[in-house]
Protein backbone atom coordinates (compact mmCIF):
# COMPACT_ATOMS: atom_id res chain seq x y z
CA UNK A 1 0.00 0.00 0.00
CA UNK A 2 1.13 3.68 -0.65
CA UNK A 3 0.82 6.10 1.69
CA UNK A 4 0.72 9.75 1.28
CA UNK A 5 1.21 11.63 4.17
CA UNK A 6 -0.06 15.74 3.42
CA UNK A 7 0.58 17.97 5.76
CA UNK A 8 2.07 21.66 6.28
CA UNK A 9 4.12 20.62 9.45
CA UNK A 10 6.91 17.82 9.03
CA UNK A 11 10.35 17.71 10.41
CA UNK A 12 13.07 19.16 7.53
CA UNK A 13 16.09 17.25 9.41
CA UNK A 14 16.49 14.80 12.04
CA UNK A 15 16.05 16.41 15.58
CA UNK A 16 13.78 18.91 14.23
CA UNK A 17 10.43 20.09 15.98
CA UNK A 18 7.81 21.10 13.58
CA UNK A 19 5.67 17.85 12.96
CA UNK A 20 7.66 15.70 14.86
CA UNK A 21 5.22 13.52 16.39
CA UNK A 22 4.23 12.38 12.64
CA UNK A 23 7.47 11.07 11.89
CA UNK A 24 7.45 7.84 14.34
CA UNK A 25 4.31 6.73 12.46
CA UNK A 26 5.56 7.07 9.25
CA UNK A 27 8.70 5.48 9.78
CA UNK A 28 6.42 2.40 12.10
CA UNK A 29 4.16 2.14 8.52
CA UNK A 30 7.48 2.09 6.37
CA UNK A 31 8.78 -1.21 8.55
CA UNK A 32 5.57 -2.34 8.29
CA UNK A 33 6.09 -3.20 4.51
CA UNK A 34 4.06 0.31 3.03
CA UNK A 35 5.62 2.57 0.78
CA UNK A 36 5.01 6.19 2.68
CA UNK A 37 5.84 9.24 1.73
CA UNK A 38 5.31 12.73 2.39
CA UNK A 39 4.15 16.31 0.99
CA UNK A 40 4.62 19.18 2.86
CA UNK A 41 5.92 22.97 2.08
CA UNK A 42 9.03 24.12 0.75
CA UNK A 43 10.50 26.31 3.98
CA UNK A 44 12.19 29.74 2.80
CA UNK A 45 12.89 28.23 -0.29
CA UNK A 46 14.33 25.09 0.45
CA UNK A 47 12.02 22.50 -1.85
CA UNK A 48 12.52 19.53 -3.68
CA UNK A 49 12.62 15.94 -3.06
CA UNK A 50 14.92 14.29 -0.97
CA UNK A 51 14.22 11.10 2.43
CA UNK A 52 14.26 11.90 5.72
CA UNK A 53 15.85 8.35 7.37
CA UNK A 54 14.26 6.93 4.79
CA UNK A 55 10.98 8.39 4.07
CA UNK A 56 10.41 10.40 0.61
CA UNK A 57 10.17 13.95 1.42
CA UNK A 58 8.52 16.21 -0.98
CA UNK A 59 8.89 20.06 0.11
CA UNK A 60 6.53 22.45 -2.43
CA UNK A 61 7.52 25.41 -3.45
CA UNK A 62 4.52 28.02 -3.25
CA UNK A 63 5.91 31.51 -3.40
CA UNK A 64 9.19 33.39 -3.34
CA UNK A 65 11.83 32.18 -1.07
CA UNK A 66 11.42 34.87 1.44
CA UNK A 67 7.60 34.82 1.49
CA UNK A 68 7.91 30.80 2.73
CA UNK A 69 6.58 31.33 6.00
CA UNK A 70 3.14 29.68 5.92
CA UNK A 71 4.31 26.44 7.88
CA UNK A 72 6.95 25.70 10.33
CA UNK A 73 7.04 28.37 12.71
CA UNK A 74 3.36 28.66 14.16
CA UNK A 75 2.32 31.40 12.33
CA UNK A 76 -0.30 30.57 10.11
CA UNK A 77 -3.57 31.87 11.36
CA UNK A 78 -1.62 34.89 11.87
CA UNK A 79 -0.68 35.38 8.45
CA UNK A 80 -3.77 34.65 6.35
CA UNK A 81 -5.51 38.03 8.23
CA UNK A 82 -3.81 39.63 5.36
CA UNK A 83 -4.71 39.89 1.80
CA UNK A 84 -1.42 38.71 0.59
CA UNK A 85 -1.11 35.75 3.61
CA UNK A 86 -4.57 34.34 1.91
CA UNK A 87 -3.35 34.82 -1.48
CA UNK A 88 0.28 32.48 -0.23
CA UNK A 89 -2.55 29.96 1.40
CA UNK A 90 -4.13 29.36 -1.56
CA UNK A 91 -1.16 29.47 -3.53
CA UNK A 92 0.26 26.51 -0.70
CA UNK A 93 -3.26 24.42 -1.21
CA UNK A 94 -2.65 24.07 -4.86
CA UNK A 95 0.79 23.02 -4.68
CA UNK A 96 0.26 20.51 -1.64
CA UNK A 97 -2.98 19.33 -3.69
CA UNK A 98 -0.58 19.14 -7.28
CA UNK A 99 2.16 17.41 -4.64
CA UNK A 100 -0.57 14.80 -3.40
CA UNK A 101 -1.64 13.83 -6.83
CA UNK A 102 2.07 13.67 -8.53
CA UNK A 103 3.01 10.89 -5.19
CA UNK A 104 0.01 8.94 -5.45
CA UNK A 105 -0.11 8.25 -9.49
CA UNK A 106 3.52 7.77 -9.43
CA UNK A 107 2.78 4.59 -7.65
CA UNK A 108 2.47 1.01 -7.95
CA UNK A 109 0.12 -0.23 -5.89
CA UNK A 110 -3.35 1.40 -4.30
CA UNK A 111 -2.21 4.69 -2.92
CA UNK A 112 -4.30 6.29 -0.35
CA UNK A 113 -4.13 10.13 1.10
CA UNK A 114 -3.39 11.14 5.01
CA UNK A 115 -4.13 14.67 5.64
CA UNK A 116 -2.91 15.53 8.47
CA UNK A 117 -5.04 18.58 10.31
CA UNK A 118 -8.02 19.66 8.30
CA UNK A 119 -6.74 22.52 7.50
CA UNK A 120 -5.23 23.52 5.42
CA UNK A 121 -4.45 19.45 4.74
CA UNK A 122 -7.59 18.19 4.42
CA UNK A 123 -8.28 21.35 2.06
CA UNK A 124 -5.63 20.17 -0.17
CA UNK A 125 -6.61 16.58 -0.73
CA UNK A 126 -7.52 15.86 -4.48
CA UNK A 127 -11.24 14.77 -4.68
CA UNK A 128 -10.79 11.82 -6.70
CA UNK A 129 -8.31 9.77 -4.48
CA UNK A 130 -9.39 8.13 -1.42
CA UNK A 131 -8.29 10.03 2.13
CA UNK A 132 -8.07 9.87 5.85
CA UNK A 133 -8.11 13.32 7.71
CA UNK A 134 -7.06 13.38 11.26
CA UNK A 135 -7.81 16.41 13.45
CA UNK A 136 -4.93 16.92 15.93
CA UNK A 137 -6.04 19.90 17.87
CA UNK A 138 -5.58 23.51 16.54
CA UNK A 139 -8.11 22.55 13.98
CA UNK A 140 -10.57 21.81 16.17
CA UNK A 141 -10.31 24.99 18.30
CA UNK A 142 -10.91 26.91 14.64
CA UNK A 143 -13.94 24.62 14.50
CA UNK A 144 -15.17 25.85 17.66
CA UNK A 145 -14.36 29.93 17.09
CA UNK A 146 -15.22 30.56 13.64
CA UNK A 147 -18.31 30.11 11.40
CA UNK A 148 -16.35 30.08 8.45
CA UNK A 149 -13.58 27.09 9.43
CA UNK A 150 -17.06 25.31 10.05
CA UNK A 151 -18.25 26.06 6.67
CA UNK A 152 -14.94 24.59 5.45
CA UNK A 153 -14.60 22.16 7.48
CA UNK A 154 -17.79 20.57 7.16
CA UNK A 155 -16.84 20.33 3.16
CA UNK A 156 -13.86 18.82 4.17
CA UNK A 157 -14.91 16.23 6.84
CA UNK A 158 -18.22 15.16 4.85
CA UNK A 159 -15.36 14.09 1.56
CA UNK A 160 -13.06 12.16 3.33
CA UNK A 161 -14.03 8.73 3.68
CA UNK A 162 -12.12 7.88 7.08
CA UNK A 163 -12.31 11.11 9.92
CA UNK A 164 -9.64 10.14 12.69
CA UNK A 165 -9.19 12.93 15.80
CA UNK A 166 -6.50 12.22 18.65
CA UNK A 167 -8.93 12.59 21.17
CA UNK A 168 -12.58 11.76 22.44
CA UNK A 169 -13.27 15.35 22.53
CA UNK A 170 -12.03 16.64 19.24
CA UNK A 171 -13.57 13.66 17.84
CA UNK A 172 -16.96 15.04 19.57
CA UNK A 173 -16.24 18.30 17.99
CA UNK A 174 -15.74 17.47 14.63
CA UNK A 175 -18.98 15.02 14.92
CA UNK A 176 -21.22 17.95 15.63
CA UNK A 177 -20.11 19.74 12.80
CA UNK A 178 -19.40 17.69 10.12
CA UNK A 179 -22.83 15.69 11.01
CA UNK A 180 -20.80 12.08 10.88
CA UNK A 181 -21.37 9.46 13.24
CA UNK A 182 -18.63 7.40 12.99
CA UNK A 183 -15.52 9.75 13.87
CA UNK A 184 -15.64 8.34 17.96
CA UNK A 185 -14.75 5.28 16.80
CA UNK A 186 -11.72 6.52 15.08
CA UNK A 187 -9.88 8.13 17.91
CA UNK A 188 -6.14 7.53 18.56
CA UNK A 189 -3.28 9.53 19.52
CA UNK A 190 -0.03 10.20 17.43
CA UNK A 191 2.44 6.84 18.52
CA UNK A 192 5.36 8.07 20.95
CA UNK A 193 9.40 7.16 20.11
CA UNK A 194 9.27 6.06 24.16
CA UNK A 195 13.42 5.35 23.62
CA UNK A 196 14.16 9.10 24.58
CA UNK A 197 11.93 8.90 27.50
CA UNK A 198 13.86 7.10 30.71
CA UNK A 199 12.00 7.23 33.89
CA UNK A 200 12.34 10.57 35.81
CA UNK A 201 14.99 10.56 39.07
CA UNK A 202 12.98 13.69 39.99
CA UNK A 203 14.49 16.21 42.03
CA UNK A 204 14.33 19.25 39.62
CA UNK A 205 11.18 20.90 40.33
CA UNK A 206 8.12 21.49 38.04
CA UNK A 207 8.59 22.03 34.01
CA UNK A 208 6.16 23.56 31.48
CA UNK A 209 6.93 22.17 28.26
CA UNK A 210 5.34 23.94 25.41
CA UNK A 211 5.17 26.29 22.60
CA UNK A 212 4.32 29.83 24.29
CA UNK A 213 1.16 31.27 23.28
CA UNK A 214 -2.09 32.24 25.31
CA UNK A 215 -3.71 29.52 24.64
CA UNK A 216 -1.49 27.33 26.39
CA UNK A 217 -1.66 29.82 29.33
CA UNK A 218 1.72 29.51 30.39
CA UNK A 219 0.86 33.06 33.43
CA UNK A 220 -1.13 30.33 35.24
CA UNK A 221 1.88 28.29 35.60
CA UNK A 222 4.41 31.07 36.80
CA UNK A 223 1.49 32.56 38.58
CA UNK A 224 1.07 29.31 40.86
CA UNK A 225 4.85 29.12 41.73
CA UNK A 226 4.95 32.74 42.91
CA UNK A 227 2.00 31.29 44.91
CA UNK A 228 3.89 28.62 46.03
CA UNK A 229 7.17 30.90 47.02
CA UNK A 230 4.59 33.38 48.60
CA UNK A 231 3.41 30.39 51.04
CA UNK A 232 7.39 29.28 51.88
CA UNK A 233 6.92 26.49 50.07
CA UNK A 234 8.93 27.42 46.68
CA UNK A 235 9.38 24.76 43.69
CA UNK A 236 11.70 25.96 40.85
CA UNK A 237 10.20 25.93 37.66
CA UNK A 238 11.64 25.16 34.00
CA UNK A 239 9.64 26.47 31.13
CA UNK A 240 10.85 24.69 27.73
CA UNK A 241 9.25 25.97 24.34
CA UNK A 242 9.32 29.36 22.96
CA UNK A 243 6.69 31.90 21.16
CA UNK A 244 5.62 35.00 20.85
CA UNK A 245 4.66 35.44 24.58
CA UNK A 246 8.23 34.65 25.56
CA UNK A 247 8.76 38.10 26.60
CA UNK A 248 5.57 39.25 28.30
CA UNK A 249 6.31 35.93 30.37
CA UNK A 250 9.73 36.98 31.11
CA UNK A 251 8.65 39.87 32.28
CA UNK A 252 6.26 38.59 34.65
CA UNK A 253 8.50 35.98 36.17
CA UNK A 254 10.81 38.88 37.34
CA UNK A 255 7.65 40.29 39.47
CA UNK A 256 7.32 37.02 41.17
CA UNK A 257 7.76 37.02 44.77
CA UNK A 258 10.89 36.86 46.50
CA UNK A 259 11.77 32.63 46.35
CA UNK A 260 10.30 31.86 43.25
CA UNK A 261 12.59 30.70 40.59
CA UNK A 262 11.62 30.37 37.17
CA UNK A 263 14.11 29.36 34.03
CA UNK A 264 12.87 29.79 30.45
CA UNK A 265 15.49 27.57 28.20
CA UNK A 266 13.87 28.30 24.71
CA UNK A 267 13.44 25.55 22.02
CA UNK A 268 15.02 22.33 23.11
CA UNK A 269 15.92 18.93 20.76
CA UNK A 270 13.47 15.64 21.57
CA UNK A 271 16.95 14.63 23.28
CA UNK A 272 17.64 18.02 25.70
CA UNK A 273 13.91 17.55 26.39
CA UNK A 274 14.36 13.96 27.64
CA UNK A 275 16.92 15.36 29.75
CA UNK A 276 15.30 17.75 31.62
CA UNK A 277 11.87 14.91 31.92
CA UNK A 278 14.73 12.43 33.46
CA UNK A 279 14.57 15.13 36.36
CA UNK A 280 11.16 16.87 36.95
CA UNK A 281 8.98 15.98 39.59
CA UNK A 282 6.14 17.12 37.59
CA UNK A 283 4.45 19.04 34.77
CA UNK A 284 2.29 21.97 34.83
CA UNK A 285 -0.09 21.77 31.74
CA UNK A 286 -2.53 24.62 32.31
CA UNK A 287 -3.11 24.75 28.27
CA UNK A 288 -6.77 25.28 27.17
CA UNK A 289 -8.58 23.43 25.26
CA UNK A 290 -5.74 20.77 23.87
CA UNK A 291 -6.34 18.03 21.02
CA UNK A 292 -4.47 15.75 23.02
CA UNK A 293 -1.67 16.93 24.94
CA UNK A 294 1.07 15.10 24.15
CA UNK A 295 3.61 16.81 25.90
CA UNK A 296 1.47 15.56 28.98
CA UNK A 297 1.86 12.30 27.55
CA UNK A 298 5.21 12.02 27.21
CA UNK A 299 5.49 13.10 30.79
CA UNK A 300 3.87 10.77 32.42
CA UNK A 301 5.33 8.02 29.97
CA UNK A 302 8.75 9.28 31.95
CA UNK A 303 6.92 8.67 34.99
CA UNK A 304 6.25 12.47 35.50
CA UNK A 305 3.08 13.48 37.09
CA UNK A 306 0.92 15.96 35.62
CA UNK A 307 -1.55 19.08 36.94
CA UNK A 308 -4.14 19.64 34.15
CA UNK A 309 -6.79 22.34 34.28
CA UNK A 310 -10.75 20.74 34.39
CA UNK A 311 -10.89 22.83 30.60
CA UNK A 312 -7.60 21.43 28.99
CA UNK A 313 -9.90 19.57 26.77
CA UNK A 314 -8.01 16.33 25.31
CA UNK A 315 -5.78 16.07 28.40
CA UNK A 316 -8.49 15.63 30.60
CA UNK A 317 -9.33 12.36 29.08
CA UNK A 318 -5.60 11.67 28.98
CA UNK A 319 -5.34 11.78 32.71
CA UNK A 320 -8.46 10.48 33.62
CA UNK A 321 -8.10 7.33 31.04
CA UNK A 322 -4.99 6.06 33.11
CA UNK A 323 -4.39 8.38 36.30
CA UNK A 324 -0.88 10.06 36.62
CA UNK A 325 -2.06 13.34 37.88
CA UNK A 326 -4.50 15.89 38.78
CA UNK A 327 -7.14 17.88 37.36
CA UNK A 328 -7.91 21.13 38.40
CA UNK A 329 -9.67 24.52 37.91
CA UNK A 330 -8.05 27.44 36.03
CA UNK A 331 -6.35 29.13 38.85
CA UNK A 332 -3.04 29.89 40.41
CA UNK A 333 -4.55 29.22 44.03
CA UNK A 334 -5.88 25.38 42.52
CA UNK A 335 -2.53 24.84 40.46
CA UNK A 336 -0.22 25.38 43.62
CA UNK A 337 -2.47 23.08 45.83
CA UNK A 338 -2.06 20.48 43.33
CA UNK A 339 1.28 20.99 42.94
CA UNK A 340 1.89 20.20 46.82
CA UNK A 341 -0.59 17.56 46.27
CA UNK A 342 1.56 16.13 43.52
CA UNK A 343 5.38 16.45 45.43
CA UNK A 344 4.05 13.32 47.24
CA UNK A 345 6.14 9.72 47.02
CA UNK A 346 2.94 8.04 45.57
CA UNK A 347 1.56 10.42 42.60
CA UNK A 348 5.48 9.48 41.06
CA UNK A 349 4.32 5.70 41.65
CA UNK A 350 1.27 6.51 39.91
CA UNK A 351 2.54 8.47 37.00
CA UNK A 352 5.04 5.24 36.32
CA UNK A 353 2.30 2.96 36.15
CA UNK A 354 -0.41 5.53 34.13
CA UNK A 355 3.12 5.97 31.78
CA UNK A 356 3.72 2.49 31.28
CA UNK A 357 0.60 1.67 30.13
CA UNK A 358 0.59 4.53 27.71
CA UNK A 359 4.05 3.43 26.33
CA UNK A 360 2.49 0.42 25.36
CA UNK A 361 -0.81 2.11 23.55
CA UNK A 362 1.21 4.55 21.94
CA UNK A 363 4.48 2.16 21.00
CA UNK A 364 4.76 3.30 17.03
CA UNK A 365 4.03 -0.09 15.69
CA UNK A 366 0.76 -0.68 17.54
CA UNK A 367 -0.74 2.42 16.08
CA UNK A 368 0.63 1.82 12.79
CA UNK A 369 -1.26 -1.35 12.69
CA UNK A 370 -4.20 0.94 13.77
CA UNK A 371 -3.93 3.13 10.71
CA UNK A 372 -3.04 0.68 8.28
CA UNK A 373 -6.72 -0.83 9.23
CA UNK A 374 -8.38 2.84 8.44
CA UNK A 375 -6.25 3.23 5.11
CA UNK A 376 -7.93 -0.35 4.17
CA UNK A 377 -10.98 0.70 5.12
CA UNK A 378 -10.63 4.32 3.02
CA UNK A 379 -9.36 2.36 0.05
CA UNK A 380 -12.43 -0.41 0.28
CA UNK A 381 -15.09 2.39 0.68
Amino acid sequence: MVVVFVTHNYPRHAGDLPGAFLHPLARALSERGHDVRVVAPADRGRGGREPLEGIPVRRVRYASAERETLAYEGRMQEAVRSAGGLFRLRALLNALRDGARAEAQGSAGPAVLHAHWWIPAGLALPRELPALVTLHGTDGRLLRSSAVARWLGRRVLRSARVVSAVSPELAAAAERVSGRSDIAAHVQPMPVDAGLLPVSRGGGGAVVLARLTPQKRIELALRAVGQLAQDGDPVPLTVIGDGPERARLESLAGLLPNGATVRFTGTLSPAQVAERLATADLLLFPAKDEGLGLAAVEALIAGVPVVACEDGGGVVSALRRHGGGVVTAATPLALAEAVRALRKPEHAADARRAGALWRSELAPARVAEVFEGWYREALGA
